[in-house]
């Protein structure tokens, strides 16, 4: 018989998380607090080891407006002079995937066709319950709780609530306190075309290497971090900007509920860039802003019959790009470890395999998002913590960090972990 199981949250991790299992048979219902059906939020990038996961699937890159990217670069916020630049345009032939950039939203979407319906487009995949939040946990017995008191079982719980998870108290017995890094982070979406309607803007453009990522530095202030990171997606058709700056105290390192206030404060920060770049700045809307704060790796992801997944279970900070890609790991490896199990009792051993398989990898992972580019070494002791291999080495530059979380395919570290058990 098909297993019961129950994953709380309809984000990224959560939906991949049922997108495996029910092609894996399994019987899937997804509890998910909010009573919106599409995500939110702006771009966000993919590394090879997510889209690994993702073809796996049947994702649609094309439906999604995905954008290939063949370059990361490292240039001079104010002269706009390149420092560095990766190429990533053989990366199909050297990781067997390639780099991409996706809008969150037609993420969500694609992920939430193949989550609900079958190969054959039918509604016949995971039930999804929107409106419904958990505010309990039995762990012992499987069973949750909804804000309006109705109880429901099932044979594993999948938390993937996210960075604000209830059901991770549950887990690890305590709450996981973040440390506040210092950091904020901004970010906006602009239409292309409202770029190429403005000469200046238009420069940029045709400056901007094609299908890159260009990571904009500040080399003015070598003791506090200050970049933003451009590329685009939606087929082109939109700009993606997001930006790292020092957390200015009198806003208490809080997001702000004035759009006008975040954006006046991101210009403020970035008012010594490059006269277009600041100009793009200014003709941002809706600029979000938020903190960054730093988890330290958990000791244990699963407790009875609950899994953390995702931001659950392993929060990260944006330094490179990883936390959507891990998210699609962790979902991807549990539907590929619980195929052909049938019975409830296996699932104890087939949870040990994904612990071996996925927490040390994401820990280090992890870990590494704690320092942009360039910076690997900084973190080299702590990230050594989570080796699979004592012997094994650890990122230390850029193009190995890249190696490290991009050149990794889960169902071969799956397989590799199933032959040894």
């Amino acid at each position: 018989m098909p297993l019961k199981i129950i994953i709380v949250g309809a984000g990224i991790a959560g939906l991949c998380a049922a997108v495996a299992l029910s092609q894996a048979g399994h019987l899937v219902e997804i509890f998910e607090k909010s009573k919106f059906a599409t995500g939110i939020g702006a771009a966000v990038s993919l590394g090879p080891n997510g889209i690994h996961v993702l073809r796996s699937f049947g994702f649609s890159f094309q439906r999604a407006r995905a954008r290939q990217l063949m370059m990361w670069e490292s240039v001079d916020g104010i002269t706009l002079k390149q420092f560095s630049a990766l190429d990533m345009e053989h990366a199909q032939e050297e990781y067997g995937a390639p780099f991409m950039s996706i809008h969150r939203v037609d993420l969500h979407k694609e992920l939430l066709r193949l989550a609900l319906n079958d190969a054959e487009g039918k509604e016949m995949g995971a039930m999804l319950r929107l409106g419904s939040p958990v505010v309990g946990v039995n762990v012992e017995d499987g069973i949750i709780e909804l804000e309006d008191s109705s109880k429901h079982q099932a044979d594993l719980i999948v938390a993937a609530d996210g960075l604000h998870s209830t059901l991770r108290s549950a887990v690890l017995k305590r709450e996981a306190k973040p440390i506040p890094s210092g950091l904020s982070a901004f970010r906006f979406l602009i239409p292309t075309k409202t770029l190429e309607e403005d000469p200046a803007m238009t420069n940029l453009l045709k400056w901007k290497v094609p299908l890159s990522a260009s990571i904009l530095a500040d080399p003015t202030d070598t003791l506090k971090e200050r970049h933003a990171v451009w590329y685009e997606c939606q087929g082109g058709e939109v700009q993606n900007f997001v930006g790292i700056h020092p957390t200015q105290e009198a806003l208490n390192g809080t997001p702000s509920s004035s759009s006008a206030e975040v954006k006046d404060s991101m210009v403020q920060e970035f008012s010594h860039f490059h006269p277009d770049i600041v100009k793009i700045f200014r003709s941002a809307e809706d600029v979000k802003r938020w903190p960054l704060l730093i988890y330290d790796p958990m000791p244990s992801w699963e407790f009875g019959k609950v899994l953390l997944i995702g931001d659950s279970a392993h929060p990260m900070l944006p330094f490179g790009g990883q936390g959507a890609n891990q998210a699609m790991e962790d979902g991807g490896a549990l539907g590929y470890l619980l195929r052909g199990v049938e019975d409830a009792t296996a699932i104890p051993a087939r949870l040990a395999i994904f612990d071996r398989v996925r927490r040390n990898r994401a820990s280090r992972t992890q870990t590494l998002s704690k320092v942009r580019a360039g910076r690997e070494k900084e973190v080299e002791k702590e990230t050594k913590k989570y080796i699979d291999n004592g012997d094994a080495a650890v990122p230390v530059t850029f193009p190995e960090r890249i190696a490290h979380d991009s050149g990794f395919n889960v169902f071969g570290r799956c397989d590799e972990i199933l032959r040894q058990a």
